[in-house]
């Protein structure tokens, strides 16, 4: 039976999203799929994996810090301990560091932020955007070991429970390189990467002491990010931890809200994979519109508080 893979990152004793959502792709391949999580702090998380569609979960103890040389050798181990021809990972900071130096060991080569990943044949098939999201490449490894990363929010999780029998094993000593401290992020805001709904505010929004308009359309979702586009943050409005587009981060939410953007084609790289795409404009001409499924010509600073309350309003009703 073939088998696959999937490297499992975690945060305060809970898998990521995004790996969660690798997992899912996995199974939905019909193979058998092995989760792998490395401490520090990963038992419980390991515990939890077979909900998550992980037939087996290999947990590499003992490592105080993480180290991505480290983790790289036990995902290229964990491959040719299990004879798996595919090594997945979550499209995610990590994941694009890890699934290349995997790959180089495992003499493949890595498939970057793919968005559709299943079985061909006796290997795997994949759609990755190119040409700055202009086209789809639908790309086949020849190595024996397919490596890739899955772009977040594309796939669904596994919401069947598999076996999940967890294999302890020791940590590769002697890495070449620790991770020593870890700048985290403002607590309760979700990253743009991984929220299932994203709005974003461009240089309509006139000025940084307006964006609190988007913040809270965001929490009127619940479950929502700010974003930003390249000009605000090169401004200076916003972080460039926000900022979507070719130089920022690509993201592919459920709902993408665009407001006082008008298209760039740097942004719409970093977006254009969107389930939905809502832009909010008072140019009628700007060039989101051509991208976007629904369009509203109007005055950002009207359109946004109307729109706010109506999201409320339908959130209430539920």
């Amino acid at each position: 039976m073939a088998k696959i893979v999937v490297h499992v990152e975690h945060s305060a004793g809970r898998a990521r999203q995004a790996s969660l959502e690798a997992l899912g792709a996995a199974k939905a391949t019909g193979a058998e799929v092995v989760a792998v999580v490395a401490d520090p702090g990963a038992a419980e998380v390991a515990s939890a994996l077979g909900a998550a569609g992980a037939d087996a979960v290999v947990h590499f103890q003992g490592a105080e810090a993480f180290s991505p040389d480290a983790a790289a050798r036990q995902l290229a181990q964990t491959v040719q301990d299990h004879g798996a021809n595919a090594l997945l990972a979550a499209a995610s900071a990590q994941g694009r560091e890890l699934i290349p130096r995997a790959a180089a060991l495992l003499d493949s080569a890595s498939i970057a932020d793919c968005i559709r990943f299943e079985a061909a044949g006796d290997g795997y098939e994949a759609v990755r955007p190119v040409l700055a999201g202009k086209a789809l490449a639908t790309v086949r490894s020849s190595s024996p070991v397919f490596c890739g990363t899955l772009r977040p929010n594309v796939f669904p999780p596994c919401t069947d429970a598999a076996a999940g029998a967890v294999e302890t094993k020791p940590s590769i000593a002697d890495p070449k390189v620790v991770v020593t401290e870890i700048a985290a992020k403002q607590a309760g805001r979700l990253d743009v990467k991984e929220a299932p709904v994203v709005v974003s505010g461009g240089r309509g929004m006139k000025g940084p002491e307006h964006f609190h308009l988007l913040e809270e359309l965001a929490a009127a979702f619940g479950d929502a990010a700010v974003g930003a586009s390249r000009a605000v943050v090169d401004a200076g409005w916003r972080p460039h931890a926000e900022q979507v587009g070719q130089t920022g981060k690509t993201v592919a939410p459920q709902l993408y809200i665009a407001v006082g953007i008008s298209g760039a084609i740097q942004h719409l790289a970093g977006m254009r994979t969107s389930r939905v795409i809502v832009a909010i404009n008072k140019d009628a001409d700007a060039p989101i519109f051509k991208l976007a499924d629904y369009g509203i010509v109007g005055d950002a600073f009207e359109v946004v508080p109307a729109l706010t309350e109506a999201v409320k309003t339908a959130r209430a009703g539920k």
